[in-house]
């Protein structure tokens, strides 16, 4: 069930009323979708925060914009002010609930693997997922139980348990987590840095012998 989130009408697009608007607590965000008009609104930055939060990034919201419809969107994107920390704007796509739609599912490691035990190192080199779901059915996270791992072994897309109401679309040979050798991480820590001079190879051609 969507969370309903209040929007008023935005039409003054003027630098001074958007600072102002800003000032009231609010935050200025467009709202758009295939084949639909763009709306500018303003929404209180607390409530959007905070239902963020509760719902997660692929959270479907009823936006509920003043005079006018409710729509169901997520939260496309948004923009933070780096030296104030604060959201400074917005962007909502509506959704079509019967329609699938590719998204990013953060997915984590779940458990304490065995090799991690013996002494292995749990890497894990991908953090999200492609998903494809309808947007009532996209999973707030997906969790890979890494307790079973031993040293050397890994998970992969294609190792992930199928399920009806969503499809992964990464490769199915890529590493989600991997459990390497301690030895492993200390060949990388020696490797040489990137922008280091290589050694000098000795030239093994024989005296005379042009190269091509």
């Amino acid at each position: 069930m969507a969370v309903a989130l209040k929007a008023n009408q935005r039409k003054d697009h003027a630098k001074s009323t958007t600072r102002q608007i800003r000032e009231n607590g609010q935050v200025p965000a467009v709202v758009y979708g295939k084949d639909k008009e763009v709306k500018s609104v303003a929404v209180d930055s607390i409530e959007l925060i905070k239902t963020i939060r509760e719902e997660g990034r692929n959270g479907i919201i009823s936006l509920d914009i003043e005079q006018d419809k409710p729509v169901d969107v997520m939260l496309h994107d948004y923009q933070m002010d780096p030296l104030k920390d604060e959201l400074i704007h917005a962007d909502f796509y509506i959704v079509n609930m019967a329609e699938e739609m590719d998204v990013q599912v953060a997915v984590r490691a779940e458990g304490e693997a065995k090799g991690a035990k013996d002494g292995g190192i749990l890497q894990q080199p991908l953090y999200e997922l492609q998903v494809r779901a309808k947007p009532g059915n996209i999973p707030e996270e997906i969790t890979v139980d890494v307790s079973q791992l031993e040293i050397g072994d890994t998970i992969t897309v294609g190792d992930l348990p199928k399920v009806d109401t969503y499809t992964v679309t990464d490769e199915e040979d890529t590493t989600i987590v991997t459990v390497v050798p301690p030895d492993t991480m200390q060949d990388v820590e020696e490797a040489p840095e990137e922008g280091q001079e290589p050694e000098l190879v000795e030239n093994t051609k024989g005296d005379g012998e042009e190269e091509n």
